[in-house]
């Protein structure tokens, strides 16, 4: 069993958790905290070790990523961006696909991969684009358009994306490929938002972005098919995010308890922990908590494993996700009453952790697409 201190050992999460509240204030990258995963090679978890990674899972990265994103959301939130690359790359690998071994590769180097998929308005998400992907002579695809909430965007080296070839002979296509930070490559400074801000999650302007004919890693048809790319991408994000959203609620749950005990009611002079609304509260909090930590455990380990869900994959993975967010939301609101009006405070650490849930509504599978994917899983598709 892998010991989650050996990657993110006590006193770095401490020293991070220490800088959180000054990142969010200051709206700025943490250029230290990523300092400090970098050296402790937190960046290289899922990377095998016979390439200089520590050969962890997806399931221990979830866990992994719930620990750090208790100490400060929106590291954990940046980081989780070059993870599920990396996640992807490894998910295609164990089932004999290579396209993304450069991934690995390059984790392994120190670079920094950052995830260019969201687009303004772009319900479809991994089955359409409104970035151009213009095929040229050498294999290689120039990417123009716009891509939002892009994390990592001070920092990362290269970035995956997806865009639409309309003009080969087999078009339509989306093409998957990665293209490095150039001058075709404008990062607005936009980002001034009500949470995780440390994400620094800037929209990317591509102006022809050339990515080279080796960084090219699929091209499949648009709309809902099952490719490995799109499992692969599907499944380390609902599960990574679902990890950050959970490790928030582990944290609000603490805060709210360390508040109870040390609150004290002046009608009875006893600790709030003593008071039968507060328990009932807190007992509410943790058992919506726990509920959460098996279940991505377990759709972890099924990816890892490769097990065969079917159709039923997309739903189980949306609706993780979901549940984790909404559950995250409900125990902070829960964690802010028990605490009081000192939560309400620009500096109180529940204050941020309010702010902070909220972004977890707008990542894929937003509540309507969960719900959408859920009811076609047991009701069948709508008829077209």
């Amino acid at each position: 069993m892998v010991d989650l201190a050996d990657h993110l050992p006590d006193d770095l999460l401490e020293r991070i958790r220490a800088r959180a509240a000054q990142v969010d204030r200051d709206n700025v990258f943490p250029e230290d905290d990523l300092a400090e995963l970098r050296a402790a090679g937190y960046l290289r978890i899922l990377v095998p070790r016979e390439q200089g990674g520590a050969g962890l899972s997806l399931a221990d990265a979830s866990a992994l990523q719930q620990r750090l994103a208790s100490a400060a959301p929106a590291t954990a939130l940046a980081i989780n961006m070059h993870l599920v690359w990396t996640a992807v790359a490894k998910i295609l690998a164990d089932r004999g696909i290579d396209d993304l071994a450069f991934v690995l590769d390059g984790a392994a180097a120190g670079e920094v991969f950052a995830f260019g998929i969201s687009e303004a308005g772009n319900d479809l998400v991994l089955f359409g684009s409104d970035t151009v992907a213009t095929p040229q002579e050498d294999g290689s695809y120039a990417f123009t358009g716009t891509k939002i909430f892009t994390s990592l965007a001070p920092v990362w080296t290269h970035l995956g994306l997806h865009g639409l070839d309309t003009t080969s002979p087999d078009a339509p296509k989306l093409v998957y490929a990665f293209v490095p930070r150039t001058d075709a490559v404008t990062t607005k400074d936009d980002w001034d938002t009500v949470g995780m801000r440390g994400t620094q999650s800037r929209t990317t302007v591509l102006d022809g972005a050339i990515a080279p004919p080796d960084r090219v890693v699929r091209r499949v048809p648009p709309g809902p098919q099952p490719d490995p790319i799109v499992f692969g991408i599907f499944s380390a994000f609902e599960i990574l995010l679902a990890s950050v959203y959970t490790g928030i609620a582990r944290r609000a749950l603490d805060l709210a308890v360390a508040a109870a005990e040390s609150r004290t009611s002046k009608k009875t002079g006893a600790p709030l922990s003593h008071d039968p609304d507060i328990r009932w509260r807190i007992a509410d909090m943790a058992l919506a908590y726990d509920a959460l930590i098996p279940q991505i455990a377990s759709l972890a380990r099924d990816v890892d494993a490769a097990a065969d869900h079917g159709a039923r994959w997309f739903s189980l993975l949306s609706g993780v996700k979901h549940r984790a967010v909404t559950s995250a939301k409900h125990i902070v609101d829960e964690a802010v009453l028990v605490a009081g009006g000192s939560s309400y405070f620009a500096g109180s650490e529940l204050g941020r952790l309010y702010r902070d849930v909220l972004a977890g509504l707008f990542h894929p599978s937003d509540p309507e697409s969960a719900h959408a994917t859920v009811a076609s899983a047991w009701l069948g598709p709508l008829p077209s």
